[in-house]
């Protein structure tokens, strides 16, 4: 059997070259004759696949040039069929050779299946029913030189089509689907927020000291001024500074960089979103979360209540709210009102066996109990709101409970998809806190935030009352796209180099 593998892999891989072999023959014929393809600089088309099948009746009879991929050819002497796929789907063209002339109808018969060709002709109904172009001329627009796989056969390696992204796109409608819906998820976001009078800014990736969020930087050092610095973690901190310079409504859609591991929702550089608002505080945030979540799905989707996987999510309805604590005491039977200090708290993970570091608070082992009993309860969407206050360096502490801040994270199908905060604005406050962090850092805290004296300055010079709030994209479109993967959401994920 083994033998008898290694052949049938032996006769697929002399195909391949022949096949590969013979389209450079014909671009050399094609050249030698003056026709290179490749010298084809723009072709008018005026039309998409869709729009002739979604208009049928009002394109009926008319003129159209469309321009795309062979998907699949079938020659019949003095006629044949292609189907051309574009980037709104695919149409049936009929070439026949009395409609197009004898010798262009030659030409046409030496395109292959993943050439790239212009078609002029009338849209009409075939005997059998189909929508179709009947072809009065055809160019070719570029020549393929590597063989398609058949519907994926020799593709099917998931690592492979990621790699190979542009061939996954041509060979799979549900991929190029997905991002067609990405696209359309971003630009409805900020046509809400745009309707809310935010202002869209953009800030600084490379930075001196990665703050506003609990990760890992990537480093790197800039030669002109001989300096270290690093890739942005989060968006935070340049933001508030432009709400301390007036900018009441400001958001900001971009790539940060996190130095963790691979996993189906996490990839070391993605794509958030934060906004930040003068004048509000965390509950204003989630009235806006709740609207804009429920907007964005009726415009992408056409509806607020649709599955992923084998969970229906409903945005129709109001979100829940919990605390932090109300959340574990009632999925862990652990009150953390009623444990008096850090000491209790960690005694009370080693009874149930939940690993903690040396320099953990009361609150971050709040923070592990949440963490291991609550979120797989989470799958409708819930503001989980009122953290303590050890594990939100940069969020106003709440009146009443000094060891909680104003704060929330959104949960939906177990995940988390967004983190706000009431901001603190209080640099005396911020001060300590960022001492606290430095601390956390020299006791091994590899994710710990580090003093940000100009942030400092920024905040003595007066921010308002504001609130803030950290939206995953990726997360969002994995949802709304039905993807198991954040890699199916991402066009050219982070990927292991090739040969390692």
């Amino acid at each position: 059997m083994g033998n008898e593998n290694a052949e049938n892999r032996h006769v697929q891989e002399v195909d391949v070259n022949q096949v590969r072999k013979n389209k450079r023959e014909k671009l050399a014929n094609l050249q030698a004759e003056g026709k290179d393809p490749f010298q084809i600089t723009k072709y008018d088309a005026d039309t998409h696949s869709k729009d002739i099948k979604d208009n049928f009746d009002s394109y009926e009879g008319k003129q159209v040039s469309i321009a795309g991929r062979i998907m699949l050819k079938r020659v019949m002497g003095k006629a044949s069929f292609i189907n051309v796929s574009d980037l709104k789907g695919n149409i049936q063209v009929y070439v026949a050779r009395d409609s197009v002339g004898e010798e262009p109808y030659a030409a046409f018969k030496k395109y292959d299946v993943g050439d790239i060709i212009g078609v002029k002709g009338e849209v009409f109904r075939t005997q059998k029913g189909e929508m179709s172009i009947h072809a009065s001329e055809t160019t070719l627009l570029s020549k393929n030189l590597q063989p398609l796989p058949e519907k994926f056969h020799g593709l099917t390696n998931t690592d492979l089509r990621y790699r190979q992204r542009y061939v996954d796109l041509i060979m799979n409608d549900d991929v190029k689907e997905t991002f067609v819906k990405r696209s359309k998820i971003i630009s409805t976001i900020r046509k809400y927020l745009d309707g809310q009078g935010f202002m869209e800014v953009e800030t600084p990736m490379l930075v001196a000291n990665a703050g506003g969020a609990a990760a890992r930087p990537f480093m790197t050092h800039f030669n002109a001024l001989d300096e270290d610095l690093n890739l942005r973690i989060s968006l935070e901190l340049y933001l508030k500074r432009l709400i301390v310079g007036g900018l009441e409504r400001v958001y900001e859609i971009g790539r940060v960089f996190r130095n963790e591991g691979l996993d189906t929702r996490h990839n070391p550089e993605f794509t958030l979103m934060e906004l930040y608002q003068a004048y509000t505080d965390y509950y204003g945030m989630m009235d806006l979360t709740e609207n804009m979540f429920r907007y964005v799905a009726q415009e992408v989707l056409g509806t607020t209540k649709f599955s992923y996987g084998d969970v229906e999510l409903d945005f129709g309805k109001p979100f829940e709210r919990i605390t932090m604590i109300e959340a574990v005491k009632k999925y862990a039977g652990v009150d953390f009102d009623t444990v008096a200090d850090t000491e209790a708290a960690k005694k009370l993970a080693d009874e149930r066996d939940i690993h903690y570091e040396p320099y953990h608070q009361k609150g971050d082992i709040i923070n592990l109990f949440f963490e291991e009993y609550v979120e797989e309860h989470l799958v409708q969407p819930t503001f989980v709101m009122d953290h303590p206050v050890e594990i939100s360096p940069l969020t106003k502490r709440k009146p009443d409970r000094s060891d909680l801040v104003e704060r929330f994270e959104l949960f939906i199908n177990t995940w988390e998809m967004c983190n706000a905060y009431s901001e603190l604005n209080d640099p005396i406050d911020q001060r300590e806190r960022f001492k606290a962090q430095d601390a956390a850092a020299a006791a091994g805290d590899e994710e710990a935030n580090h003093t940000d004296e100009d942030f400092l300055n920024a905040l003595e010079i007066g921010m308002p009352p504001t609130g803030g709030i950290g939206y995953g994209i990726d997360r969002l479109t994995m949802l709304l796209t039905n993807s198991p993967a954040i890699r199916d959401v991402l066009l050219f994920p982070t990927l292991k180099s090739a040969g390692k």
